[in-house]
């Protein structure tokens, strides 16, 4: 009977299933493997709870400590590693095959901006009309990107035709 829980569903105290347990006290020391009824017994003695660490370990590992405060430094570790974590996002930067050079400067240095601050930029070339015939004009400006954009990035996904437009992503360079 293998049972599925959460991270936020703890045992504590009664609700600790296992006839043994191995026993850390309060002062992080190691008791060895003790029965249920005893380890309860030390922890209401000290005034604190039994808590179910690792049930997954055989005999499950449980720790005297107070809940509200296991319950706190856990939501601290989650906050913690939450804030470390790098979101990566895709820009997107919409060009036509007949950009100005003003405009296509423009563009490479949004690219460039969005590059350093770590998000992948995609491009997206469009078509209209007749371009579509000549999609090699497209092409060439994706390829000029790519060779004035190399410094700080590296080609995520090669140009592609999809419909009317040719998508390219790049992504930032490891520093």
């Amino acid at each position: 009977m293998n049972e599925q829980r959460n991270d936020d569903e703890v045992r504590i105290n009664e609700n600790i299933t296992a006839k043994q347990v191995r026993l850390i006290d309060a002062n992080n020391e190691n008791r060895g493997i003790v029965f249920l009824k005893q380890a309860l017994a030390m922890a209401e003695e000290e005034g604190l709870d039994l808590i179910e660490i690792s049930p997954q370990a055989n005999p499950p590992v449980c720790k005297i400590l107070d809940f509200g405060k296991y319950r706190y430094e856990q939501q601290k570790r989650k906050a913690e590693a939450k804030k470390n974590q790098k979101v990566i996002e895709i820009k997107e930067l919409k060009l036509r095959p007949m950009i100005d050079t003003h405009d296509y400067e423009v563009k490479v240095k949004q690219a460039t901006k969005f590059l350093e601050q770590g998000n992948k930029v995609k491009f997206t070339m469009r078509f209209k009309g007749r371009e579509l015939s000549a999609n090699d004009m497209g092409k060439q400006v994706l390829i000029k990107l790519v060779e004035d954009l190399e410094n700080i990035s590296k080609v995520d996904s090669e140009m592609k035709l999809e419909g009317k437009q040719m998508t390219m992503i790049l992504s930032p360079q490891k520093a």
